[in-house]
C-alpha cells in the first residue's frame, strides 16, 4: 500500500524542488541511480521515448519518487531492503 502524501510533504518537497530546479534534478540522477537503479534507467527512458520535455517528464518522476519516500519515511513504512 502506498503511503498518503499529504500537505506538508508536498510542500517541504516543492520548496527543494523550486528552489533551484535544475540543480535538485541533477541531484536526484544521483540519488536515484545509487538508490534503485531500476527506477533511474526506466525514468531516463521514458524521458527520452517520450513526445514531451525529457527534463520536465524526468523531474516529475524524481518528484514523485522523493513524494513517496518522504511520506513513507513520516508513516514509518519500510522502503528500503537490505540483504
Amino acid at each position: 500500500m502506498l503511503p498518503i502524501i499529504d500537505e506538508e510533504v508536498i510542500e517541504n518537497v516543492l520548496g527543494d524542488v523550486m528552489g533551484d530546479i535544475h540543480s535538485w534534478r541533477k541531484k536526484m540522477i544521483h540519488y536515484i541511480k545509487d538508490e534503485n537503479p531500476e527506477i533511474n534507467t526506466a525514468i531516463i527512458e521514458l524521458a527520452q521515448k517520450s513526445d514531451l520535455d525529457a527534463k520536465a517528464v524526468a523531474t516529475g518522476a524524481y518528484m514523485t519518487y522523493i513524494l513517496l519516500e518522504k511520506a513513507s519515511e513520516r508513516d514509518g513504512i519500510i522502503t528500503k531492503f537490505e540483504e
